[in-house]
């Protein structure tokens, strides 16, 4: 268990270190490839060493090798943030479950953990915080979910998704993901019509998470999608009482519907226990 987590940390890092890339040119309309890592002051091109993830950041001293340009804290901070949370997904899949209601499928620990179903359910898991990160700070940046990532997850999350659920036998769990696609995708297309609500990029986001959290079970659905409108609602009161917004200034909510859904995966289990234990004491 413990190097399983260890190669997924460290595949976190070189995930984290590709993101900033996609992060910095998508919303530009720059290619993801070429030219190759460069200064954005100088144009010099990045050594080899200096482009491993947080390392190469710390050996700079956060700044260019070159012009000494400074060099955002974020860029260290996402490669880092990236690897915790692939960690904390792969801890998560890996944890032992009661049941489908808020949880991925069981597993247990040291070399059974190989050849349990949470191994296969896990790039699906991945691949999602991956786009968490990129979305979320993307949209933070330019109030904009890219369609270049959200829609092939349509493709890319089904065909993720779909060893798992043919290991565990479960195709209750894929029939849910598609109806929960379905219903948070009209319910955001619903809210969208209103002045003033969801954007596009929200509602396509929405049918991808209904995905995810509809295989995980219904209270997941509910709590994800809750969590989100929670979160998106007390940081809108927050920039409005601190000044910080108005009322008509657009915010971001796409990473409330992202943090929603990982709540959702996290925690959504002890969530329905206690609100079950609300309405029925034991």
């Amino acid at each position: 268990m413990t190097l399983v987590l260890v190669v997924v940390g460290v595949l976190g890092l070189a995930v984290g270190s590709f993101l900033n890339v996609v992060i910095h040119r998508l919303p530009r309309g720059e290619s993801l490839l070429r030219p190759a890592s460069h200064c954005p002051q100088c144009t010099a091109p990045v050594r080899p060493w200096h482009n491993v993830p947080v390392l190469g950041w710390l050996l700079l001293r956060g700044r260019c090798a070159d012009c000494a340009a400074p060099i955002g804290i974020r860029y260290p901070l996402v490669e880092l943030g990236t690897a915790l949370l692939f960690v904390a997904v792969a801890a998560r899949i890996a944890a032992p479950s009661s049941g489908r209601g808020g949880t991925t499928g069981g597993a247990t620990t040291g070399s059974d953990w190989l050849g349990n179903a949470a191994l296969v359910n896990l790039p699906a898991w991945l691949y999602l915080a991956a786009i968490a990160v990129a979305l979320a700070l993307i949209d933070l940046d330019v109030l904009r979910l890219p369609d270049a990532i959200v829609l092939p997850s349509y493709v890319v999350a089904p065909l993720l998704l779909l060893p798992g659920v043919i290991v565990e036998r479960d195709w209750s769990a894929a029939l849910r993901g598609v109806l929960a696609m379905a219903a948070l995708w009209t319910l955001y297309f619903l809210l969208s019509l209103y002045r003033g609500g969801m954007g596009p990029g929200d509602v396509k986001l929405a049918g991808v998470l209904g995905l995810y959290l509809g295989s995980l079970g219904w209270p997941s659905v509910a709590i994800g999608t809750l969590a989100a409108f929670v979160l998106g609602g007390t940081v809108g009161v927050v920039l409005l009482a601190t000044r910080r917004a108005g009322r008509r200034t657009p915010l971001p909510f796409g990473p409330s519907m992202l943090a929603g859904a990982l709540i959702a995966l996290f925690a959504a289990a002890p969530i329905t226990d206690w609100y079950s234990n609300l309405l029925v004491p034991a």
